[in-house]
């Protein structure tokens, strides 16, 4: 949520400030980035069933997580434009949209069923309100400074925030695949 909501509400600020994307072609940027977060949940949701939760959920974390990180230096190397910016963010959202959806979905599975509604509340209220709050100003303020620097530690924070995430499943997470719920 944390990344997700930073882009969301700054990708516009962004494509106009550092690639120079009129305001009537923000939208079709956002299009393409939107693409990127339906396509990762359909496309690699069967494998949460198969390989596994915590692999798959963990596995696209850590990936989009290094993703990220290769849109920070690339971003601060100047080597990205507006087009292939969104198309490499696209593929970091592909994995950490999948992931998300994993993870959502496991956390409806490991809690008794009458507990399991306020689990599913509890988790998102907690991940969206952090998120949804403290993602879109951090980005906001370094994207607003004009710095390509700041950029890259924003996009640097949210690979090690979602590094972070891939980690914990890791270690914290429950195979809850092909079990009783």
């Amino acid at each position: 949520a944390f990344l997700y909501n930073a882009m969301v509400f700054n990708l516009g600020g962004l494509m106009s400030m550092f690639f120079h994307v009129s305001a009537g072609n923000v939208p079709y940027y956002s299009v393409y980035f939107a693409i990127g977060n339906l396509a990762g949940p359909l496309l690699l949701g069967p494998l949460f069933d198969t390989v596994g939760r915590k692999i798959m959920i963990g596995g696209c974390y850590l990936i989009s997580a290094v993703l990220c990180a290769v849109v920070a230096l690339l971003f601060a190397g100047h080597d990205l434009s507006g087009t292939s910016f969104i198309l490499l963010l696209d593929v970091a959202f592909f994995f950490a949209s999948a992931g998300a959806s994993g993870a959502y979905l496991t956390v409806s599975e490991v809690f008794p069923m009458e507990t399991r509604a306020l689990c599913i509340a509890v988790f998102y209220a907690i991940g969206t309100g952090l998120g949804g709050i403290i993602g879109p100003l951090l980005f906001a303020s370094l994207i607003n400074s004009g710095k390509v620097s700041q950029v890259e530690i924003a996009f640097l924070i949210g690979a090690v925030v979602i590094a972070i995430g891939g980690v914990a499943e890791f270690v914290l997470g429950i195979a809850a695949e092909g079990q009783t719920l």
